[in-house]
């Protein structure tokens, strides 16, 4: 068997290329980040035929190979590094036969690379609705390269792709045999200046290489300062260069059209998509249906998953009882069912919700909805110094503020791409919502809202908007104090509606509740059990002397009540003078203004680790001070009591715990990517002290008017 080759796919954005990038590899996937760049790179294999298999790359959509974007850029570099690691054998350039013109720019522009080149043409059956008709045999007779139908939604057309794979691989196709345009006339000197100084593959790179020379990082600095004084000696002028390019380029377009393409008049074209856009892009119902959309959203989130968490805290309370009886009493039991079983349940309790809130996520990006949503408010973010693709990162930061934040680079504008990430982190993520559902069940009543809604979702879905509020006033008050000053424009293009595909909405589900369960599990086990230690042990003179002191006053006493109270007050009393104990009760004078005991001090402190340890924390802290082994957590923290009787969980100490989550900055991966992102130290500590006090502010003022 030959060693597989490597396919990169190419496209414009929304042209079917992640789609064929699933269809050809199904789960044999992997995601990493470019060489020295945090954009994503995905990569996978695929068995072209039994003697052949593939690497296939998914590249970052682009328009042209004009980047502006960090996105644009990493594709633009795989493309002309004559011997990067990506380097392809060949290219699948994905083309949207809806929107044949423009796409065919690009396809033009990768024909003249000289590379062996295939193009997949998706959308045929929204062109047939258009009224457009391509003939693909003039059409690859006129590119010079292969031409194949594929829908990749339906597994339509990739065996004759394929083939043509396979073809090219026995090398019976080879690379384009003629260019689109003529490069070489636009510069003849130039090119034939750069094609001495360093390799490149056809003359239409060899321009590509004069033009963005500085931007490429595989030249050599000796090279990069010969190519600068060649350029300089033949007056080159990069902007006219590129501008008649364009122009040939497009009449070319033209007369391949006017010869494989029918197109019936537009005028008499009114898409279902363009019906749809009138209601929901409306100036005043698009917004409306906006919040709808989101209010069942969160709905939804609070309202599917209510049943099987309650089921997984009901087996979970049940497995602790049932392992406290069977096993003896000692520390191994202890630390089975106060760290290890209250651990587990910390953190699969709360799978339902990571999956429903990533299923429905899917399905707005999968419909074509996510994009309109940024569209809607584009008008809103330039108010507050940002612009319309700031969404994308916001909306993703509802999941996970890390992959939202590198998302941010596709905003070609430095300032609003800044603030972007300087508030990304206000969005609440899936890391938040075990905080969330937990002191919502304790402090919010089931109750129902114009006898359809429900409060809890209510408060789930303030919570949220809270967030993207937030949000906006900071963005507006870093508008003032940023000062880059660069052009700014937001040019998107809205995908057709699709139904969406529920098994990649499935897949996503699975795959999400997959990460959450390995990396936020494996950090909530590691705490859980840290803190066991921490809240059974302390210093042996303290222990002792809490021991000797009710061992003495349970000798005494008979009355089997008296006997179960005195024990559950020696549990407490070793839980206050436990090193956890301590440590909580030294930052309690910080933490109580805002209504907070030690014990959620502590787990304000582990959670800087990632947020959903607070779960875990309050989980195994309240099992060992517990009672009851066989009591939910819900139920144990609705039973905390502050020294003088009163509940610790109240109204007011609840809404102060949600808007301080609501607002700090309490996760060390967040901090580290706004590192990567930004270069330097100065934007992820300013944005940790701002956060920290904007939480800690809020959460007091809120503690005190509602108390």
């Amino acid at each position: 068997m030959k060693a597989p080759i490597n396919i990169a796919l190419v496209g414009n954005p929304n042209s079917g290329k992640s789609s064929l990038f699933n269809a050809l590899t199904g789960l044999n996937q992997k995601v990493g980040n470019f060489p020295g760049v945090t954009v994503d790179k995905k990569t996978g294999s695929a068995r072209i035929s039994p003697t052949l298999e593939a690497n296939i790359i998914d590249l970052p959509g682009t328009y042209s190979l004009y980047p502006k974007s960090a996105d644009e850029f990493v594709t633009y570099d795989v493309l002309l590094h004559p011997e990067g690691t990506d380097r392809p054998d060949m290219i699948i350039i994905i083309a949207d036969a809806s929107n044949l013109k423009r796409n065919l720019l690009f396809c033009s522009q990768i024909i003249d690379l000289k590379m062996p080149v295939i193009i997949g043409l998706t959308m045929m059956d929204l062109a047939k609705k258009k009224g457009i008709e391509v003939d693909l045999a003039g059409l690859e007779r006129e590119l010079g390269v292969p031409v194949v139908a594929i829908n990749p939604r339906k597994n339509k057309g990739l065996q004759p792709l394929k083939k043509n794979i396979e073809l090219i691989a026995q090398e019976k196709f080879q690379s384009p045999a003629r260019e689109f345009i003529d490069s070489r006339q636009l510069a003849p000197a130039v090119i034939d200046g750069v094609k001495a100084i360093f390799p490149v593959s056809s003359d239409y790179a060899a321009l590509h290489v004069a033009a963005n020379h500085e931007e490429l990082p595989f030249i050599p600095a000796n090279k990069q300062h010969d190519i600068r004084e060649l350029l300089k000696a033949q007056n080159f002028n990069k902007t006219k260069v590129q501008a008649d390019e364009i122009m040939q380029r497009y009449a070319r377009i033209k007369h391949i059209m006017n010869g494989t393409v029918v197109e019936t008049d537009p005028l008499q074209q009114q898409l279902q998509t363009e019906r749809i856009d009138n209601i929901l892009l409306h100036r005043v119902w698009g917004y409306v249906i906006l919040l709808g959309v989101l209010f069942l959203m969160f709905q939804s989130i609070f309202w599917l998953a209510s049943y099987p968490m309650d089921l997984i805290d009901g087996v979970f309370g049940s497995l602790g009882g049932w392992v406290s009886e069977v096993l003896p009493d000692n520390s191994w039991t202890d630390l089975l069912v106060n760290g290890i079983i209250a651990g587990i349940g910390g953190i699969v309790i709360f799978i339902p919700q990571i999956a429903i809130l990533f299923g429905l996520i899917t399905i707005l990006e999968d419909t074509g909805y996510m994009a309109r949503i940024s569209f809607l408010t584009d008008r809103l973010m330039r108010q507050v110094g940002l612009n319309g693709k700031s969404v994308m990162p916001l909306i993703s930061g509802v999941a996970c503020a890390v992959p939202a934040i590198m998302a941010a680079r596709n905003i070609e504008n430095r300032k609003e791409r800044l603030i972007t990430i300087m508030i990304t982190p206000l969005m609440s993520c899936s890391a938040r919502l075990p905080v969330y559902t937990i002191m919502i069940a304790l402090v919010v009543p089931d109750t129902p809202v114009f006898g359809v809604f429900n409060l809890q979702g209510l408060a789930m879905m303030v919570l949220y908007l809270l967030g993207f509020v937030m949000a906006f006033i900071v963005a507006a008050v870093m508008k003032l104090f940023i000062k880059i000053r660069e052009k700014s424009y937001f040019i998107m293009e809205l995908p057709v509606y699709r139904a969406p595909r529920w098994k990649n909405v499935g897949t996503t589900m699975v795959e999400k509740s997959k990460i959450f369960i390995t990396d936020a599990g494996k950090v909530i086990m590691v705490i859980s059990i840290i803190l066991w230690f921490l809240a059974s042990y302390g210093p042996s003179n303290r222990m002792e002397a809490v021991h000797q002191q009710y061992e003495t006053q349970m000798a005494a006493v008979t009355d089997e009540e008296t006997l179960t109270q005195l024990d559950r007050e020696m549990q407490s009393a070793k839980l206050a003078n436990s090193y956890a104990g301590i440590v909580g009760h030294a930052i309690e004078p910080v933490v109580k203004p805002l209504g907070y005991d030690w014990k959620i001090g502590i787990a304000l402190i582990t959670s800087f680790a990632a947020r959903e340890v607070f779960v875990g924390t309050m989980a195994t802290l309240y099992s060992v001070d517990a009672e009851e082994s066989d009591a939910t957590l819900r139920e144990k923290m609705a039973a905390a009591k502050w020294s003088d009787g009163r509940p610790v969980y109240t109204l007011a100490t609840g809404l102060s715990l949600m808007i301080f989550y609501a607002f700090a900055m309490q996760c060390m991966s967040t901090l580290a990517i706004v590192k990567r992102e930004t270069k330097s130290w100065k934007y992820p500590i300013i944005q940790f002290v701002y956060m920290t006090l904007l939480a800690y502010v809020c959460s007091w003022a809120v503690y005190n008017i509602f108390q």
